[in-house]
């Protein structure tokens, strides 16, 4: 049975924040809100917390999963990123965008794209997804929490912890977020390609 946290939007409770990322640190896969919606999280490098999010989404392992960065330092940790790259995402972010970039020898070999050596990164404009970033100092492993067969993402906290109650560990619930997933843009061949129209405005990558 998932864990269940009510947490302020605006201030959220610390208390609450540090036994979720205690939770985290433990290996429990989190389903969270962010400024676009509701996501799936766990601890980078969770081989166990990967497959469960593929059993939740029935996904296979050509799926984009996406670093939860708290900001562009550490962001470029996990990805290379040029200089004409850098100024596009750095106007970007915090934002509901997904940049897809060469990950770096910092990302485990299982969480990079099979052929392209790619991974999926994000800075959240959000501040209890923020909160959670900062408690626990490193990404989360991430992917939208959109359900097999259904074309809308899930976005009320109730609603996941009764339908996922036994398939994650902890839910998040800080009222409403976002219902649009991120636009995804892939500058792994240095020029923006728009891979998925989204939450975020397209109009400065085209």
């Amino acid at each position: 049975m998932a864990k269940y946290f009510d947490v302020h939007p605006e201030n959220p409770q610390p208390r609450s924040i540090g036994q979720v990322a205690d939770a985290v640190r433990s290996g429990a896969l989190i389903a969270y809100p962010t400024d676009s919606c509701y996501a799936l999280g766990c601890r980078l490098g969770s081989r166990d917390g990967m497959d469960r999010i593929r059993s939740i989404r029935h996904l296979d392992d050509r799926h984009h999963f996406t670093l939860m960065c708290r900001d562009f330092a550490q962001l470029g940790q996990f990805v290379r990123v040029d200089n004409d790259v850098f100024r596009a995402i750095k106007a970007s972010t915090p934002g509901s965008y997904t940049f897809i970039l060469p990950a770096t020898r910092e990302v485990p070999r299982t969480l990079q794209h099979p052929k392209k050596k790619t991974v999926g990164v994000r800075i959240p404009d959000h501040v209890v997804t923020q909160a959670l970033l900062a408690e626990l100092g490193e990404p989360l492993l991430s992917s939208t929490l959109l359900l097999p067969d259904e074309e809308e993402p899930m976005t009320q906290g109730w609603e996941i912890k009764d339908r996922l109650d036994h398939a994650v560990d902890a839910v998040v619930d800080s009222g409403d977020c976002g219902t649009e997933p991120t636009t995804v843009v892939d500058f792994s061949g240095g020029e923006a390609e728009i891979v998925r129209r989204g939450a975020g405005d397209t109009s400065r990558f085209e």
